[in-house]
């Protein structure tokens, strides 16, 4: 039997150290050729319209060494020793902490998303920041049922995202309907629109279903550019109505909401309101998620991303499960679309380019396919992240794409790879005698 115990820190040496160098230095002479020209030379417009360049050394030399350094940890510490090196250094008090607050973190993010309204009254900034997560979220959450559960790579997504935005912008400005009618009417369009994406797609998989289904964001982005009678165009469409407290709208006047519970009046509660629509939105996701998980349907979603002929053998109707996969996740796609188009108050074309699916698309990969709590801490990680280096306009990008780089090395499943299963066996199952060769059950 192989020896599978984990070597000492201080045993790593001749060959595999050897190796390491060597894997080290290839990590660093890739890692110069590509930064040479991102960050060892930098081109800007000079003042007489010609093109001028500066080299910076410096910057290039230090992003070298970390590549290096990278590279020979990597090799080091994941490659050659296991995963076991990591946690054979840690704690037992440690590893406990490490459980307890896995446990409680789902439970503590709910409570501070409920709460953070009423701590971050004042600070608009904030407020707007936590609406725009948690859109992040639920379209998470919605790619999640299609990419993480059904196994269907989907690059399209922004598609039914929009298709709920014009929905809702249409048919509030154009027939007066509010809110919550145009919230179902959004999100059962954008499902019909992924019933006629599903069709097309039954018999791909893999690059090829990539490759249609991001065609078909870019179809829809280009009737939504080119039909000027009805979507306005480029130019988009303005003064789209607000929601209202169930027909109460948050103005200053006798009829608005705080001349109806007698307090003083603020902007603020309306951003308020909207961060418990979009709250209660992303809730529903989840939940509904998690149900259809443990129903049959569910459970066929996961049997088609685990195995498509296994699952066929199995008598499920894969064309079906396929297109329920696609019809409820734009459902919700639709449902976040509306949300942004009665939250902005404006849409334009520009708001559903292929970024913002590949934006859904990174959350739902770093997150880890199939969880939920991964996706929603991949959204407010990486929303709030591109907040927190706003001001870094150069090494923004940089630093997420080796943020990226780096969670795909060391954590290839995702932040939290483990799912949850679907039905748990509480105590033993008997089952007729008439079905074991032994007589018994």
């Amino acid at each position: 039997m192989a020896d599978t115990t984990v070597p000492p820190p201080s045993s790593i040496s001749g060959p595999r150290l050897g190796r390491a160098v060597r894997s080290a230095l290839i990590t660093a002479v890739v890692g110069a050729g590509l930064f040479s020209l991102m960050i060892g030379v930098r081109t800007e417009a000079g003042p007489a319209g010609g093109l001028v360049f500066w080299t910076r050394w410096t910057e290039l030399g230090w992003m070298v060494a970390a590549s290096f350094v990278a590279g020979f940890v990597r090799e080091i510490v994941i490659q050659r020793s296991g995963e076991g090196v990591l946690e054979a250094l840690m704690p037992a008090a440690f590893k406990r902490f490490i459980n307890v607050v896995a446990r409680l973190l789902g439970p503590a993010l709910l409570a501070f998303a409920v709460l953070m309204p009423i701590i971050f009254y004042d600070q608009r900034y904030i407020l707007d920041l936590g609406i725009l997560a948690l859109t992040y979220v639920m379209l998470g959450w919605g790619l999640n049922i299609v990419v993480g559960l059904a196994g269907l790579l989907d690059l399209g997504y922004v598609a039914f995202y929009a298709v709920g935005a014009y929905s809702y912008a249409l048919f509030s400005t154009t027939f007066g309907l509010s809110f919550w009618l145009c919230l179902p009417i959004a999100g059962i369009l954008a499902a019909f629109w992924g019933v006629l994406l599903g069709f097309p797609v039954l018999r791909l998989k893999g690059d090829y279903l990539a490759i249609v289904t991001l065609a078909f964001g870019e179809i829809i982005r280009l009737v939504i550019v080119n039909w000027q009678s009805l979507t306005g165009g480029p130019n988009g469409i303005t003064g789209i109505p607000r929601p209202s407290f169930f027909g109460v709208p948050f103005s200053a006047g006798p009829e608005g909401f705080a001349e109806l519970f007698g307090i003083a009046f603020s902007p603020t509660h309306r951003i308020v309101f909207l961060f418990y629509v979009i709250l209660a939105l992303a809730l529903l996701t989840n939940w509904v998620t998690i149900r259809l998980r443990r129903l049959p349907i569910g459970r066929a979603w996961e049997a088609l991303r685990e195995d498509e002929i296994a699952c066929r053998s199995l008598g499920i109707n894969t064309t079906t499960t396929k297109l329920t996969a696609f019809a409820t996740g734009a459902m919700f796609g639709g449902f976040a679309g509306a949300f942004f188009a009665t939250r902005q108050g404006f849409i334009s074309p520009e708001s559903f380019s292929f970024q913002e699916s590949a934006l859904v698309l990174a959350i739902v990969v770093l997150g880890g396919m199939g969880s939920q709590l991964g996706v929603a801490l991949a959204a407010v990680t990486m929303i709030g992240g591109f907040e927190l280096f706003r001001g870094l306009d150069q090494y923004r990008m940089l630093v997420f794409g080796m943020a990226m780089v780096a969670i795909m090395v060391w954590r290839p499943r995702g932040l939290i790879g483990s799912r949850t299963p679907s039905i748990y066996l509480k105590t033993p199952t008997q089952i007729s005698a008439s079905l074991v060769k032994e007589g018994h059950g």
